[in-house]
C-alpha cells in the first residue's frame, strides 16, 4: 500500500517532481489527490516568483544605492546590472501580474533595508540613505553619459 504523499515538501522540495506525481496521479484517476497537489504546487510556484522578485528588487536597489553612494566607482557593469534587473523584474510581473507595483511597495522598504546593508558591505562604508523612490529605482536613466545628482 502506497503511503499518501506530503505535497507540501515535496513542492518545497522540486516543482517539478511534484508536477510528476500529480500527472501520475492524473493517470491513475486518483482526482482528488492530484486537486490537493495541484493546489499544493501552484501556492509553491507563487512564493518562489514572490521569492525571486524580492531578491531581484534587493539586487536592484543594492546598485542604485552603489551608483548613489559611491560615484567615482561608477561603471558600465553597474549600469548594465541595473538595466538587466528591471527586465527580470518585468518578466516576473509579466507572468505573474498580482506581483504588480502594490505588491512592491508592500515590500519595498523590507527590501530596501536588505540593499542598504547589502550595498554598505559592498562599497565599504554607510550610505545615509533613508529611502529610495520609484523614480530612482524603475524609471531613471543609469548609465555613464548622462551622471544624476545624488
Amino acid at each position: 500500500m502506497k503511503t499518501k504523499i506530503d505535497w507540501d515538501n515535496l513542492a518545497a522540495a522540486s516543482e517539478y517532481q511534484t508536477a510528476i506525481e500529480i500527472q501520475k496521479r492524473l493517470q491513475e484517476e486518483k482526482w482528488m489527490e492530484a486537486d490537493v497537489g495541484l493546489g499544493v504546487l501552484i501556492e509553491s510556484m507563487g512564493k518562489s516568483k514572490k521569492l525571486a522578485l524580492k531578491s531581484q528588487l534587493i539586487r536592484l536597489m543594492s546598485y542604485v544605492i552603489k551608483w548613489k553612494c559611491k560615484p567615482q566607482r561608477r561603471s558600465p557593469t553597474w549600469a548594465v546590472t541595473i538595466l538587466s534587473t528591471r527586465n527580470e523584474i518585468e518578466d516576473i510581473q509579466e507572468e505573474i501580474p498580482s506581483l504588480n507595483r502594490d505588491y512592491l511597495e508592500l515590500v519595498w522598504e523590507q527590501c530596501f533595508d536588505k540593499a542598504a546593508k547589502q550595498a554598505e558591505v559592498e562599497i565599504g562604508k554607510k550610505c545615509g540613505l533613508a529611502s529610495l523612490s520609484w523614480e530612482e529605482v524603475f524609471e531613471r536613466e543609469y548609465n555613464l553619459f548622462y551622471l544624476y545628482e545624488n
